[in-house]
Order: structure tokens, then C-alpha cells, then sequence
């Protein structure tokens, strides 16, 4: 026996298949077969309405507030238009600015090392004053130790 009025057909073109247990998209209203419910997998155009993601400026990192119904990108576009705080002329921040003060030494360091002797800034190399050959203010140290 046959139940005519039982299922329906699944919405993608390339697919048609009778489902009895059909799912109805939440952003397009059409009815998929679970291998079609996805909005990648039937290309769903109204997905935007439903995607809660905050896109951000590619340019200066601030997260954009997008309103429901509102395409991500043309706001986004939009945000690079007007209100981009970017500004190509600032160079980003360094890291490694701490330079080694050891004549002929020309390695930079992320942190300061600096010499409780001499309060000279160091590498990893150089920051023991029998490395440096430091002339601080402290007692004079042997090679021995």
C-alpha cells in the first residue's frame, strides 16, 4: 500500500528524492532531505539572515556589528570606506627593540637584559660582565669566580 500524500520531495534540483521525514530550511522556508539541509549544500542564498558570525576589517582587526538582514560584506565595505581606522604610514609595532650595547655585537633582544653592574643592556650572550667586559661600578671580578 501506498501513502501518496505521505513525505515530500526535496527541494534541490539535483536531487528530488521522496523523503518522508523532510527538514525545512529556517532561512530559505524550503524543504531538503538530510543530505541537502545544509545551507553549503543547497547554495542557500538567504543563509546571510541566519548567520550569526561578527565579520571583522581585514585592515584594522575591529570587529564589525552586522544587523540581521544586512549582507557581512557590503558592511564591512562600508566600514573600509568610512570609519577604517587604519593607517598604512604606522609601521607595526617591533619586538625585538632591546640592542645589544657589546661593541661589534648586533643582535637585539625581546626583553631587557640589563647588567647589575655596569646597567648596561645586553643579549643572552653577551649579559654576564665577564662576557662584556664590563667596567661597573662594583667590585672587580676575577675569571675564577
Amino acid at each position: 500500500m501506498e501513502f501518496p500524500d505521505l513525505g515530500k520531495h526535496c527541494s534541490e534540483k539535483t536531487c528530488k528524492q521522496l523523503d518522508f521525514l523532510p527538514l525545512k530550511c529556517d532561512a530559505c522556508k524550503e524543504v531538503f532531505c538530510k543530505d541537502h539541509i545544509t545551507y553549503d549544500q543547497h547554495k542557500c542564498t538567504s543563509s546571510y539572515k541566519k548567520d550569526v558570525q561578527v565579520p571583522v576589517c581585514p585592515l584594522c582587526n575591529t570587529p564589525i556589528p552586522v544587523r540581521r538582514g544586512e549582507m557581512p560584506d557590503i558592511v564591512v565595505g562600508a566600514h573600509m570606506d568610512r570609519d577604517c581606522k587604519y593607517d598604512p604610514t604606522q609601521q607595526k609595532q617591533r619586538i625585538f627593540t632591546n640592542k645589544c650595547l657589546k661593541e661589534g655585537c648586533k643582535r637585539k633582544e625581546m626583553m631587557k637584559l640589563v647588567c647589575n653592574q655596569c646597567c648596561g643592556n645586553f643579549c643572552i650572550k653577551h649579559r654576564h660582565p665577564l662576557d662584556h667586559d664590563c667596567k661597573g661600578a662594583g667590585r672587580s671580578i676575577s675569571k675564577a669566580g
